[in-house]
């Protein structure tokens, strides 16, 4: 018998207690809110949890185990979570009724900033697991089958990464060619608008052995391309090999160049940078490093120096575009794409202005813009001088009226041009297949162009909002 699809009338049960399923039988749904980090969470949440009998599925109805992998970037993050656990509670009372375990548990940023008040909340959860402690999931779940509910905030004194168990190669295979790989978490900067110093605590740095150790793996099942993920990545310090067997402290640089080496890995990516940390090092792997795609994600936030000091952002508008300098003459066809806070407290028409001239002078090739929302315990939900929510609103179409028409521009200027495509995966539509720009984007060919991990060339015919067309060159 599979076990994978034992049906609930193979498990014997005790009359009104829901069945404990054998290790091999039990099926876990994780669903994954906000960045690529809590992507990457998740999948290592997975690899946790197959060590311990876990598979898993996308139907959470058949789940044994609901693991909600939460954000707490945007605004009324924690609510939503809460709304999400309330229709959750119907299907594990459901469950319930028919004699299956549902285990319910919040990881992530929420769970990191709410703790104990998710399960006072919402009494249907088992378990609160911060970003810090997922390394610890298989013991949790043996306590809270033992009754116990669980609340695992504290950050972790040991190093999660040597504890997780490392990912089956079929298991990677199934992901795909592309995959994240966290190199670096927390952040120092302390932002005033950002919540990410206290979910995600100081800044932590991999050892090199681990990182290139993860990314050889990766490498052998296929994948073709690694983005190095960090709340703050330019920010990565590492301890690396030095002469005479000792170690040293390498830059992202010098990371990237190590990571060049590994045979079948085409690509690197990193994100999300900030601009204090963009040293020369780093800038030099952009002009010597051919595996390096020319694309980097470069957050500014405003482009008033009055509102980027309110911000903490310790650079200014100047500094910022100085650096862009550096950079493109070191890579003269890097694209870039950046972040944007409009509204942030105290923000005038003036200082708005400032920000929109700053995207006229970089020009970016894509990026992305919020309207500033207050968290709890930053020091700018604290601000008088609070924006109005319909200048917010008016700010924001005009910033991002501008953004688009920059991104569709970036793509017409590559029509007709050359260039290399990662095949990643099936289009969706028949007879195509999805690939990845140098730049990022999602490139559209026929089926037959090539095969899923290929790196092929191709000519740009069109493009679409968000993507473009292309044939073999």
């Amino acid at each position: 018998m599979d076990l994978n699809t034992i049906e609930s009338d193979d498990i014997g049960t005790t009359a009104g207690q829901p069945a404990v399923l054998p290790a091999a039988a039990r099926k876990v749904f994780i669903k994954t809110y906000g960045c690529q980090m809590n992507v990457y969470d998740s999948q290592r949440m997975a690899d946790a949890l197959a060590a311990d009998g876990y598979s898993a599925t996308d139907a959470i109805g058949e789940a044994d185990l609901v693991l909600l992998n939460t954000c707490h970037i945007r605004e009324k993050a924690a609510e939503k979570v809460y709304s999400e656990l309330g229709r959750i509670r119907d299907m594990k009372a459901e469950r319930a009724l028919a004699g299956r375990e549902m285990l319910v548990g919040v990881a992530g940023c929420v769970a990191q900033a709410e703790g104990a008040e998710i399960i006072r909340r919402s009494p249907a959860v088992d378990l609160v697991i911060g970003p810090q402690t997922y390394h610890r999931l298989p013991d949790v779940l043996a306590r809270v089958r033992g009754g116990e509910k669980i609340v695992e905030t504290d950050y972790a004194i040991e190093d999660k990464f040597e504890h997780l168990p490392q990912p089956k190669r079929a298991e990677v295979i199934k992901r795909g060619v592309t995959a994240f790989l966290t190199v670096q978490e927390g952040c120092d900067k302390f932002c005033t608008f950002c919540v990410v110093p206290y979910t995600r605590g100081s800044e932590v740095s991999r050892p090199v052995a681990q990182i290139v150790a993860e990314a050889e793996r990766l490498a052998e099942a296929g994948v073709r391309e690694v983005t190095l993920l960090g709340q703050n990545v330019n920010a990565w310090h590492g301890r690396g090999e030095a002469k005479g067997g000792k170690t040293e402290e390498w830059g992202l640089g010098r990371l990237l160049f190590r990571l060049a080496e590994i045979p079948g890995l085409a690509r690197l990516r990193y994100t999300t940078s900030h601009p204090r940390d963009m040293d020369d090092e780093l800038i030099a792997a952009h002009r010597d490093l051919p595996a390096l795609m020319p694309y980097l994600h470069l957050p500014v936030q405003s482009g008033s120096d009055r509102i980027l000091k309110a911000m903490n952002r310790r650079h200014t508008a100047r500094d910022y575009l100085a650096l862009l300098d550096r950079i493109r003459a070191a890579r003269p066809d890097i694209a870039l794409s950046g972040d944007f806070i409009v509204g942030f407290p105290g923000e005038t028409e003036a200082d708005f202005e400032a920000t929109m001239e700053l995207v006229r002078q970089v020009n970016y090739a894509s990026a992305f813009s919020f309207k500033y929302s207050p968290r709890p315990g930053t020091p700018g939900a604290e601000m008088s001088d609070h924006v109005p929510e319909t200048v917010k609103d008016e700010r924001l179409q005009r910033l991002q009226a501008l953004l688009v028409k920059q991104q569709q521009d970036f793509g017409l200027s590559l029509v007709g041009s050359t260039i290399d495509t990662l095949i990643e995966k099936p289009g969706r539509q028949a007879g195509q297949k999805v690939g990845r720009s140098p730049w990022l984007q999602p490139v559209i060919v026929d089926e037959k162009a090539g095969e899923i991990g290929d790196i092929i060339q191709v000519r740009i015919t069109k493009t679409g909002y968000n993507s473009l067309f292309a044939e073999l060159a």
